[in-house]
């Protein structure tokens, strides 16, 4: 790639949840444009399935570009992909920046913030970062989750910077 200043990375093999697994469950403070409160994952998918999106720390590039997309395509909009799914993010951004986020990003979708980054490690797709000593982030993922919190789609992204194939996403996401 021409024009490029960054290394692509290769993240190597991760040791996640897969389809047909069951998730973790975790309660962690989820976010919109007005408020946060703590909310489980099985609260959510008690309703609908879950679009659960990890990106990396809001600001980050992957994590705008992701969003950017998710939106433009209309995830979980009405006549949208996966329009009776619940698409929420997570990332280890506070709930302050998400609220930014969201906000610069036009975005209705609600982001889970997790400072510790204990819900990647639980998920088994925690990317430790280069060059500082116990800091990690989530690489970025999307699990399509049903209401037994049993993963019906993955992907998860190899390399840095990496993103799915959207409309393979989505062809997997009308199944739900």
């Amino acid at each position: 790639m021409s024009g490029v200043d960054f290394d692509v990375v290769e993240l190597g093999d991760a040791d996640s949840v897969d389809v047909g697994e069951e998730v973790p469950d975790f309660t962690r403070p989820l976010v919109n444009s007005e408020y946060w409160e703590d909310v489980s994952l099985s609260e959510l998918t008690a309703e609908n399935p879950v679009i659960l999106v990890f990106t990396t720390m809001d600001g980050a590039f992957p994590a705008t570009y992701m969003w950017n997309t998710i939106r433009d395509r209309g995830w979980g909009a009405d006549n949208g992909p996966a329009a009776d799914a619940t698409v929420v993010g997570l990332s280890i951004s506070t709930p302050y920046e998400h609220e930014t986020l969201i906000e610069e990003r036009g975005m209705d979708y609600d982001l889970f913030s997790d400072p510790g980054n204990g819900v990647a490690e639980a998920f088994g797709i925690a990317n430790d970062l280069d060059g500082m000593e116990g800091v990690s982030e989530p690489r970025p993922a999307i699990f399509a989750i049903d209401g037994d919190q049993v993963v019906q789609y993955a992907w998860i992204a190899s390399e840095w910077p990496d993103f799915p194939d959207y409309e393979e996403a989505e062809a997997a996401l009308a199944d739900l």
